[in-house]
């Protein structure tokens, strides 16, 4: 079997060559540059069809995306797409398929009101890789099976907490949900059911101990503590779980797996998409939730240098 990194470099051999005059790129309607790399033995794809497929995205030679080992991309087929889209090529290809387009920043620019792609400047390119793996005949056979797909992640992360934690030596408690909880200090009296409000502090790392978010460390700027109610919209599912594992004047370390928090998108630039994260929290109270709790965002990296609240 192909590595990922050996798919990556054929298709960017591809983009190579075709720059040098040695491939055969095509034009679409819209000016989008595009190879499909085919047998002809796969079915045709059919408008209405949902297809799964996997993506290799870079821009300026750096990996943004990439799901290969993770959860693979759905999207229907459209006889038309949209112009200047994936979508556009997806129509010509056949399953089992693979392609290699290539957009200009400057291109998008002209189609989004001059108004550059994040992170590109005037000349960039982004170059999409895709493989076409599977044709699904509807949107019920499409969510059936995006959900395996979230399940299989889920149980990928399951194991790399697992492995972690047996390489620390650490002793945590797998949640009904999926959070692993390391209690520090269990605290005193009742635990934090639905209906009422914590007061907690907290630092958030990576699995590599670099520090995204906190409102002890100072240097975020937001060192108050934050405060929601137990079931309320907003919070990110794995920490609020893991919150309700202990009492007031405890303190855990809560590992969570990404599909518990920021899962296939993450919070760039701080938290890469399906990064598992590790919070350590301090339970300062419990109480009765206010007449009037206004929602509040769920842990996060905060903007470059700037105030971010949990």
């Amino acid at each position: 079997m192909k590595t990922i990194q050996s798919i990556f470099v054929a298709m960017l051999a591809v983009v190579v060559l075709a720059s040098c005059g040695g491939g055969s790129f095509k034009k679409a309607k819209s000016g989008l540059l595009y190879k499909i790399i085919s047998d002809g033995k796969g079915e045709k794809l059919k408008p209405g069809n949902f297809i799964k497929f996997n993506a290799l995205v870079t821009q300026k030679d750096s990996v943004t995306y990439n799901s290969y080992g993770k959860i693979p991309a759905f999207t229907a087929v459209d006889s038309a797409g949209r112009p200047y889209d994936l979508s556009e090529i997806i129509p010509l290809m056949r399953a089992g398929d693979s392609a290699v387009i290539v957009q200009s920043a400057d291109s998008i620019a002209k189609l989004n009101m001059g108004q550059m792609p994040p992170g590109l400047k005037k000349g960039d390119k982004i170059t999409i890789a895709i493989r076409i793996t599977k044709v699904l005949t509807d949107l019920s056979a499409a969510q059936t099976e995006f959900n395996n797909e979230m399940t299989a992640q889920k149980e990928r992360e399951f194991k790399a907490i697992e492995a972690y934690l047996k390489s620390k030596n650490i002793t945590a408690t797998k949640t009904a949900l999926g959070t692993y909880v390391e209690i520090l200090n269990p605290g005193t009296g009742n635990k934090p059911d639905s209906g009422k409000q914590v007061s907690v502090m907290y630092t958030g790392t990576n699995f590599e101990g670099k520090k995204f978010d906190s409102n002890i460390d100072t240097s975020f700027g937001h060192a108050e503590p934050m405060k929601f109610v137990i079931g309320s919209p907003g919070m990110s599912p794995g920490f609020e779980d893991g919150v309700k594992q202990f009492a007031k004047g405890g303190k855990a370390r809560l590992y969570v797996p990404s599909m518990l928090a920021y899962g296939m998108q993450g919070n760039p630039p701080a938290i890469k998409p399906y990064e598992n994260l590790i919070f350590e929290v301090e339970m300062l109270d419990i109480t009765a939730a206010p007449k009037q709790q206004m929602p509040q965002m769920p842990p996060q990296a905060p903007a470059a240098g700037g105030q971010n609240n949990q």
